[in-house]
C-alpha cells in the first residue's frame, strides 16, 4: 500500500509517500525556523498562513520524489492533533480535499502516535511491548507500547515540556530560537557539572522543569556581570544535564518497573546529542535494549504519521470526511 502521509501540526509543512507502512520513498519537509526566529518561538498566526503557502508544493515535491502520480496513492494520514489548531486545519483540510477528489480512505492520526511511528521506520525496529519516551518542544511522555494503537500512559510532564524548556532558557541568556539546538551546540563547549541544577519529582516518573527554569533564572540574576561566552557554555551544559537526567532515568526506571527489556527515543528533543549519549550508556549498563530513529525522523515529518496511518488503512480503518482537527487528544483516549 502506498500512503501518502501530511504533517502541518506546529510549524513543518511536510509530506511523505511510504510503501506499505515501513519504507520512505520520500519525505520532504518545508522548515519556518527562519521565519519563527525572529520572534524568539512559534507564531500561530504566521505558521497556519506559510502552511497555506508550502502545503500543495510539498505534497507535489514528495510525489515527485517518490516517482509516483496522486493516481498511485491508495490512502492518506495526516496529522489531525494535538497542535495548534490552525496549522492542523490546513493539513486535515488539504487531505480532506484529495481524499474526497481521488475518492481515497482517509486517517487522522495522533501526532505523539506520530513520533513513536518513526520506530518503526528504522531498521532495527523494536518488538512489542517496549516502553517509549516521546519528547519535544510541546511533549515530555513515556507509553508502554503494546501494539500500533495500544498505549498505556507511565509518566508526562506536569508543566513545561523539555523542548519548551530548553528554548524558555535560550530565551533567558539571549541565544535565539530555536533553543535546543542551541544550547546543544553550545554545551559541548561547557562543563556540564559547573552548576548544579534541580532534578525535581525523583521518586516519581512523572517530570516538572518549571521549577528548573526558575533555578535558572535566579542564577542569572545573581551573577554581577552580563555573562560572557564561557559562562553561557558552562550554563548550557549544566542545565542541558539536569533536564537529560531525569529524562534517561525517569524512563529507565519506568521501564524495569513494567519488566520491559527494549526502550525507545523519540520527538524532537531526541536529536539532542547529549540524550542520546547518555541514553545508550545508561541502558548499556542496565541491559536494556535502545531504539533511537535517526535525526530527520525524530523531528516533525510526514513518513512518521503515514506509518502509524498505513497501519490503521490496512485493517480498513479510516475517518469520515467530517474528520476535524484537535488542539488537545491524548494519546490513547480513542479515536
Amino acid at each position: 500500500m502506498l500512503v501518502l502521509g501530511i504533517e502541518s501540526s506546529c510549524d513543518e509543512t511536510a509530506a511523505s509517500v511510504v510503501s506499505d507502512g515501513v519504507k520512505i520513498l520520500s519525505n520532504v519537509i518545508a522548515s519556518q525556523v527562519n521565519i519563527h526566529s525572529r520572534y524568539g518561538g512559534v507564531v500561530p498566526e504566521v505558521a497556519s498562513r506559510h502552511h497555506i503557502e508550502a502545503i500543495i508544493p510539498v505534497i507535489g515535491e514528495a510525489l515527485k520524489g517518490a516517482g509516483v502520480s496522486i493516481g498511485d496513492i491508495e490512502g492518506i494520514a495526516v496529522t489531525r492533533g494535538p497542535g495548534l489548531i490552525g496549522s492542523l486545519l490546513v493539513g486535515v483540510s488539504v487531505a480532506k480535499s484529495i481524499a474526497f477528489a481521488r475518492n481515497l480512505p482517509c486517517v487522522g492520526v495522533n501526532h505523539i502516535a506520530g513520533h513513536i511511528g518513526a520506530l518503526f521506520l528504522i531498521e532495527n525496529v523494536p518488538a512489542f511491548p517496549f516502553v517509549s519516551l516521546v519528547v519535544s518542544g510541546g511533549h515530555t511522555h513515556i507509553y508502554k507500547v503494546d501494539n500500533y494503537d495500544r498505549f498505556t500512559l507511565l509518566g508526562q510532564t506536569r508543566d513545561d515540556a523539555a523542548g519548551e524548556a530548553f528554548d524558555k532558557a535560550a530565551k533567558m541568556m539571549n541565544l535565539g530560537y530555536p533553543g535546543g539546538v542551541i544550547i546543544d551546540t553550545m554545551a559541548k563547549k561547557g562543563d556540564p557539572g559547573k552548576i548544579d541544577f534541580p532534578r525535581a519529582m525523583k521518586k516519581s516518573t512523572d517530570f516538572s522543569f518549571s521549577g528548573l527554569k526558575t533555578a535558572l533564572l535566579n542564577y542569572l540574576k545573581t551573577l554581577n556581570h552580563f555573562p560572557g561566552q564561557e559562562d553561557i557554555c558552562d550554563i548550557a551544559a549544566s542545565f542541558q544535564d539536569a533536564i537529560v537526567d531525569v529524562l534517561v532515568e525517569k524512563t529507565l526506571r519506568a521501564a524495569e518497573e513494567s519488566c520491559i527489556s527494549r526502550v525507545a527515543l523519540s520527538g524532537g528533543v531526541a536529536s539532542n546529542t547529549r540524550l542520546r549519549k547518555v541514553f545508550m550508556e545508561e541502558s548499556a549498563k542496565k541491559g536494556i535494549e535502545l531504539f533511537i530513529p535517526p535525526p530527520l525522523l525524530c523531528t516533525d515529518n510526514a513518513a512518521m504519521i503515514a506509518a502509524i496511518g498505513s497501519q490503521y488503512l490496512e485493517k480498513g480503518i479510516s475517518d469520515a470526511l467530517d474528520m476535524n482537527a484537535v488542539s488537545r487528544w491524548p494519546l490513547g483516549s480513542g479515536r
